[in-house]
């Protein structure tokens, strides 16, 4: 186990703590780079259609986006495919997040809207009075 120079146990750990960690940690994948296959501009006149169901019906998973979908006719929307391909494309341009829920040991995705503006229904907090005294470190560095 020891070598003549006594590093062999060192270098074994060094090799292995190098497989594993390079190993374990996956590159995300770039949704900037998904393809919708469809023009700029058609995909963005979807993106808009699904944006507006997402937002008007809450957190959705999959199937109950596809089926808002169908229902409102999105012009060039062919297939469950298309769509879940748009969706990753929407997430790419930080229109959309999904979420994860657990459900006992089951997870549920749901596809929500980013937030457009900082929550602003929260109360402005109070600011507190000044006193009217000074404070004592203001009063220490005048005495000096």
């Amino acid at each position: 186990m020891w070598n003549n120079n006594g590093s062999s146990l060192l270098k074994k750990t060094t090799m292995m703590m190098r497989h594993f960690s390079s190993s374990s940690r996956k590159r995300a994948p770039n949704l900037r780079k998904i393809n919708p296959r469809v023009p700029y501009q058609e995909a963005a006149s979807m993106a808009e259609g699904l944006y507006g169901i997402i937002k008007t019906h809450g957190p959705l998973n999959i199937g109950n986006a596809w089926n808002y979908a169908k229902d409102s006719g999105i012009n060039g929307l062919s297939s469950k495919t298309h769509m879940k391909l748009l969706l990753k494309w929407m997430q790419g341009r930080h229109m959309l997040k999904q979420i994860c829920n657990h459900v006992g040991s089951n997870k549920k995705f749901l596809l929500t809207t980013l937030p457009s503006e900082p929550q602003e229904n929260q109360q402005p907090s109070i600011p507190e009075p000044i006193p009217n005294s000074k404070r004592p470190s203001q009063n220490r560095k005048q005495k000096r």
